[in-house]
């Protein structure tokens, strides 16, 4: 970098009349991504060998315990992703109800309060929806995306709304402090969070876990979930040989030459499920501390500034991730949960399974699966969005229940109560739309 680019993000934030605390920890984010990668190396690290386990059962928190608990649900995204304009939140997500219908349910049902951590993008809309829903929420804090070869605000004088972003679901810590939220639940009485995103539907306020949390004396509890095979893309638990403490180690923080390691599920065991217990006091002692904010570890994630035009300019979206605050409070432990708790729709896959019969919603609004949900693999050209999904499964998704895995290749859409059995791969045309007849049962290689 030439010049410093510090006065001029500096500016951008007060016009944008982002608070002192988000501005300094911010710049400081800025300063840490500037200097280049920091990599964890695989050297400083020890895998987590013995972890305590929840089987899913125990004695559950009492309702005074629960009444001093809050449910915080991460709902700042748009799902971009999946061809998106509207907060993810609102999109239908299975038998008649939406990630956030499912996401307040649970947390009605758990006798927990909700709070919502919206967005610049989706707060209006959220807000209209819930009408005279009295569910308090606050906003995530609002960063400037920064031209990657200089580290300075980005300009579209056309878009000017492409010029900012969230950054990223750690700010839920600052934020919950410069909003006020914060203060105001611990002088009303409240102790405890869970904090989830609202596309996991797995994660629910298990009273049962509630109580895990209070009796740990843990500050910070961080779900987690045993590795796969194909778990290898998102980061894992280690120790930090220098202090002994629980880090998480993201993708982005691996060496190259570490990836091999990085990768190996069973010597990394376990990756979290962004499932979070956090006591308030806690937390609003580390914020003091930090005037403000808490010094996270700061992913520089490279972008374009146009998300739906790859040549638009290049750019960081500076991010940090919630769960990297186990490495802030002193004492923080993890625990290891069922897969059933980490259920995120993040793909058109992901949906296509969660609106199958491989799961149903009960009376509470815990979604739970039938079985493991089998592997899938729709086309990237033909599926990758909302609409083609939805335009290829007029009629809802085939059953899954008997499928050991599904896979489509090419143009093809699906007739009412279709039924996939063992391994199905279907092979569509490339020059036409195919279509699978009402009723058919698939097995094997299917050729349309």
């Amino acid at each position: 970098m030439s010049a410093d680019p510090a006065p001029g993000i500096e500016a951008v934030l007060r016009r944008r009349k982002m608070p002192a605390a988000f501005r300094r920890g911010f710049l400081r984010s800025v300063a840490v991504a500037s200097r280049g990668p920091r990599h964890l190396s695989e050297a400083a690290l020890a895998p987590v060998r013995d972890l305590s386990a929840f089987s899913g059962s125990g004695e559950a928190a009492s309702v005074e315990e629960r009444a001093r608990t809050v449910s915080i649900t991460l709902n700042g995204g748009l799902g971009t992703t999946m061809g998106m304009r509207a907060p993810k939140a609102l999109l239908y997500a299975t038998e008649g109800m939406t990630f956030l219908d499912i996401a307040l349910k649970q947390a009605d049902s758990a006798g927990v309060k909700s709070v919502l951590m919206n967005s610049f993008a989706t707060d209006a809309p959220v807000r209209a929806t819930l009408g005279d829903e009295d569910i308090q929420s606050f906003l995530q804090h609002e960063a400037p995306k920064l031209r990657q070869h200089d580290f300075c605000p980005v300009s579209v004088p056309d878009r000017p709304d492409l010029e900012w972003c969230p950054p990223g679901h750690g700010d839920v810590y600052t934020a919950l402090g410069t909003s006020g939220v914060l203060a105001s639940l611990l002088e009303a009485g409240f102790r405890y969070a869970f904090v989830s995103n609202v596309d996991n539907v797995g994660g629910c306020p298990d009273p049962a876990l509630l109580s895990y949390f209070i009796r740990s004396g843990a500050p910070f509890l961080m779900e987690v979930v045993r590795r796969t095979p194909e778990d290898w893309k998102g980061g894992h638990l280690a120790l930090r040989r220098t202090d002994g403490r629980l880090i998480l180690r993201e993708t982005a923080q691996c060496a190259p030459g570490d990836r091999e390691a990085f990768r190996d599920h069973k010597r990394y065991r376990y990756f979290n499920a962004n499932n979070l217990w956090v006591r308030l006091e806690a937390l609003h002692e580390a914020l003091e501390r930090g005037r403000g904010f808490l010094p996270l570890p700061t992913i520089a994630n490279p972008k374009t500034a146009d998300p739906r035009d790859p040549a638009s300019e290049p750019v960081f979206h500076l991010e940090q991730a919630a769960g990297t605050a186990l490495e802030v409070f002193e004492g923080a432990r993890a625990v290891e949960v069922p897969r059933r708790r980490f259920a995120p729709v993040k793909t058109t896959e992901n949906l296509l399974v969660l609106r199958s019969d491989i799961y149903a919603i009960d009376e509470n609004g815990l979604v739970e699966p039938a079985r493991q949900p089998p592997p899938v693999a729709l086309d990237k050209e033909r599926y990758r969005f909302i609409s083609d999904l939805e335009a290829r499964f007029p009629h809802g998704p085939p059953s899954l229940l008997a499928c050991d895995r599904f896979q489509v290749s090419g143009d093809v859409r699906f007739g009412r109560q279709v039924a996939c059995e063992g391994e199905v791969t279907v092979l569509g045309r490339r020059d036409r739309p195919s279509r699978i007849p009402d009723g058919a049962r698939l097995r094997g290689v299917v050729r349309v």
